[in-house]
């Protein structure tokens, strides 16, 4: 649990709609009550927000995840950094726990649009002060702003996992494809493990069609326990045709673990079916009833964040939240 925050008068939390119970959990974690706030919405989906209580002079943060429905949830975050703004909020700081449109970070091809940078520049023109995200899908992102990002990695977060249930022995940390490499090597590095790598040449084709299952592993997975770490799973296509390519290399166990859990199309109910052991994430998207499952095990990233933001309230260096984390109060 972090360590309640000292010299708050003028610091407040804000949830806005796209998970209250992650925002109150930072809350909690700091020792402060959410702020006082009324969202409606018209009935052709118009949305208006009332802030309760001054904020005059007060240091702000938004908690608010651009997920599904990602367009209405965008505008809650913009509408309110306006109503913050007018209101005479010293800072407005936004906390993202889930960066949508993030994957649209380049241009793959002619005529396309680069949306993360418009995200970007749509919060910088609503003069956010500063943004704290989580395990972004592409590091650049960060690029985007011309205003401080304090990106944070739940990579320590998943590793504590393995630890605290004793999953350490005879163990391989396995990248889905050639991209996710470096994303792979950091939780490696913490759960000191050797790398494996799916050479999966076309991702994008296997979500999208045929779901046929890689033929190569680069790397030794062969009789050992082989933990595939990926940022996002959203059908759950990729983690699935992955687990079953390790074990036709002989992989004796496979754990899934990711830090976002988009989970569209069933994609626990084809996880739940899968060769998976568990399927590991972080509660950086809240998740109704219907989209979990039996091997569903959600982490809080509630003492993370509410750490993040009391070292920044503290003007601390967030470098040390790289190293460990807490997840004692996992979701199973």
């Amino acid at each position: 649990m972090a360590q309640q925050m000292k010299n708050a008068e003028n610091v407040r939390i804000f949830a806005l709609s796209s998970n209250k119970s992650l925002a109150g959990e930072v809350a909690d974690s700091l020792g402060l009550p959410l702020g006082a706030a009324t969202l409606k919405q018209f009935a052709d989906g118009e949305i208006q927000i009332t802030i309760d209580e001054s904020i005059r002079g007060c240091e702000v943060y938004v908690v608010q995840s651009i997920s599904d429905p990602v367009n209405s949830n965008l505008m809650e975050l913009l509408i309110m950094v306006d109503a913050l703004r007018r209101a005479s909020a010293k800072t407005i700081n936004v906390v993202i726990p889930y960066y949508g449109y993030a994957r649209q970070d380049r241009k793959a091809r002619s005529r396309e649009p680069i949306t993360a940078k418009l995200i970007a520049t749509m919060l910088e023109m609503d003069r956010v002060d500063r943004v704290v995200a989580l395990d972004l899908h592409a590091a650049q992102v960060q690029g985007f702003f011309n205003v401080p990002v304090d990106h944070l990695l739940a990579a320590p977060l998943l590793a504590n996992y393995f630890y605290n249930h004793d999953i350490l022995e005879n163990i391989v940390v396995v990248a889905p494809d050639h991209a996710g490499v470096t994303r792979a090597r950091k939780l490696a590095e913490i759960l000191k493990a050797p790398i494996a790598i799916i050479d999966n040449r076309s991702p994008e084709e296997i979500e999208r069609l045929n779901e046929s299952v890689p033929e190569y592993v680069i790397g030794e997975v062969k009789g050992k326990t082989a933990i595939l770490v990926d940022d996002i799973v959203d059908t759950g296509v990729r983690m699935v045709v992955s687990a079953t390519a390790l074990k036709n290399f002989g992989a004796e166990k496979v754990y899934g673990c990711a830090t976002h859990a988009v989970f569209s199309n069933e994609a626990m109910k084809k996880i739940d079916k899968s060769s998976l052991e568990k399927m590991i994430v972080t509660d950086s998207i809240n998740l109704p009833d219907e989209k979990k499952g039996e091997k569903l095990v959600q982490l809080s990233v509630g003492p993370l964040l509410a750490k993040a933001i009391n070292h920044i309230h503290n003007n601390e260096p967030v470098d040390s939240l790289f190293i460990s984390s807490d997840n004692k109060n996992a979701k199973i």
